[in-house]
């Protein structure tokens, strides 16, 4: 065990939860023997250039002080290395640290989470995304989102006002007022093209998105496979229907609703862009592979959880 670990930090992570979590967190970590270095950039491109520079260096741990953005981008410095990641989740949605059962909003747990995995037990091995197309490639954990629920980020996005999660809210009634299903081709693992008429395809490695809306319920992030929801063509009215029952899973026995369980997928669509773990991965097409344990993660005993569906 290198006792050197490195705090990776996004301050204004749930307004302001990120600067405060750091210094209860590094309390902690220092508290149980480790040397702690704390590293954050000017933006999201430097920010990603010093976590990789802490992970070439040989740190001992690259643990992720924020919401889903910063874990997306300490996703991207360990993927495939030796590094372990720990999460610390203080952000807005925190749907990687809700599908791995890590503590949400409690800093000092999940540092004493981290330490002890790190000092007694053994990382986690977790299956990642890995997106190709687009504006380049990249690692994902939770969601890969195209369709109405892509078009309400880039809605969202494009809004300066109102600030924080009702700019969504309102992105979502404007979306609702143009909404019209999109023609995709859809490839799986049998290589056989289907061409739907769908409301939005969702691609779980996780089991949720937006802060706790269960998309692909059923998902497991160590079965080596993605569940793939799609929501049909269908009414304004069906959908607000079937909408809120995201937040339950519930949506997933409604005859609109279908899941796929595969290990790759090219979506193609006119007009459309993905998202992965709430950031833009540019237009479709895109192909999105599941890479089995490409991270391992601090969470503490085996949960015992069965590997397959």
């Amino acid at each position: 065990m290198t006792s050197e670990i490195t705090l990776f930090v996004n301050p204004t992570a749930g307004r302001g939860r990120g600067a405060r979590a750091v210094r209860p967190a590094a309390d902690a970590l220092r508290a149980a023997g480790f040397f702690v270095r704390t590293v954050l950039g000017s933006d999201a491109p430097d920010a990603l250039r010093r976590a990789g520079e802490a992970v070439d260096g040989g740190t001992g741990a690259l643990i992720a002080v924020g919401g889903d953005g910063l874990i997306s981008l300490a996703l991207q410095a360990v993927a495939g290395t030796h590094v372990p990641l720990g999460v610390i989740a203080v952000g807005t949605g925190n749907d990687f640290a809700r599908a791995l059962g890590l503590p949400v909003r409690d800093p000092v747990a999940a540092a004493l989470l981290a330490a002890d995995t790190l000092k007694n037990g053994t990382p986690r091995a977790v299956d990642l995304g890995r997106v190709t197309g687009g504006s380049g490639d990249r690692w994902f954990g939770t969601v890969l989102a195209s369709g109405f629920d892509s078009r309400v980020n880039d809605r969202g996005n494009r809004m300066r006002l109102p600030a924080g999660r009702f700019k969504y809210d309102l992105a979502m009634l404007a979306e609702l007022a143009a909404f019209a299903p999109v023609p995709y081709r859809m490839t799986l693992d049998d290589g056989v093209e289907r061409r739907i008429e769908a409301t939005l395809v969702a691609v779980g490695n996780g089991s949720s998105y937006g802060g706790g809306m269960r998309i692909a319920a059923g998902a497991e992030m160590d079965d080596g496979l993605f569940d793939v929801t799609v929501v049909a063509g269908c009414s304004r009215s069906t959908l607000l229907r079937v909408f809120p029952k995201v937040y339950r899973g519930t949506h997933l026995s409604h005859p609109v609703v279908t899941v796929h369980r595969t290990a790759r997928i090219t979506l193609a669509a006119d007009g459309l862009t993905g998202y992965a773990d709430g950031e833009p991965l540019g237009p479709l097409p895109l192909t999105a592979t599941c890479v089995p344990g490409a991270v391992r993660v601090l969470a503490g005993a085996d949960d015992g959880r069965s590997k397959s569906k």
